[in-house]
């Protein structure tokens, strides 16, 4: 597939993240709301380029756009194995690897700093795929966030206490109060990818 420019990456993105959260592709209006453009023709040219480079099909019709095969899993930005780190959720770049090799799939990959998690093979400059999903069990290895904050612990939860465990005992577990603190678990680990 040809390279993209920014602005056609961009494009590509909106139209992947609606596609995941809406499970429907954007109309020409919303992509052109969604890039700042006053008439439907910009958006229209960005979607031809990327017609033309192989990322995807348009249809006849307001939502007709279909995304060919899968360019990678993305990288969306970093995650805190030590204390919680701001995330970002901006693409950095795409690992071109299929979706399908990890079970359950994985949706995103982000790039883990510190050592918290190392006795179980987690390392600094790792990159953790992630199931996005908001559930977990007991004892699964979580991407969590506290606030505005993302770590990637062992989840335990009793009652209103959830406690994230590192693997690595130079790390202190952090506790979480679920009636004082915003809690929310993000993904599950689904497998590992050292560079």
């Amino acid at each position: 597939m040809q390279e993209l420019t920014d602005i056609q990456r961009q494009v590509l993105d909106y139209v992947r993240e609606s596609l995941q959260e809406r499970q429907m592709p954007p109309t020409m209006r919303e992509i052109a709301e969604y890039m700042g453009y006053r008439s439907d023709n910009a958006a229209y040219q960005h979607l031809s380029a990327l017609k033309r480079k192989g990322y995807i099909e348009m249809g006849g019709h307001s939502r007709g756009i279909t995304l060919l095969e899968e360019s990678g899993i993305p990288i969306v930005g970093k995650v805190a194995a030590g204390a919680p780190l701001l995330a970002t959720e901006n693409i950095e770049t795409y690992v071109d690897i299929a979706h399908t090799v990890f079970h359950p799939q994985a949706h995103y990959l982000l790039r883990v700093e510190g050592m918290s998690m190392c006795d179980v093979g987690i390392l600094d400059g790792d990159l953790l795929a992630v199931h996005k999903t908001s559930v977990a069990e007991t004892n699964q290895i979580v991407v969590a966030r506290i606030d505005e904050e993302v770590t990637v612990k062992r989840f335990r939860q009793r009652g209103n206490i959830v406690t994230l465990l590192p693997e690595n005992a130079d790390f202190e577990p952090i506790r979480v109060d679920l009636r004082e603190e915003f809690f929310a678990i993000e993904g599950l680990m689904v497998g590992l990818i050292r560079q």
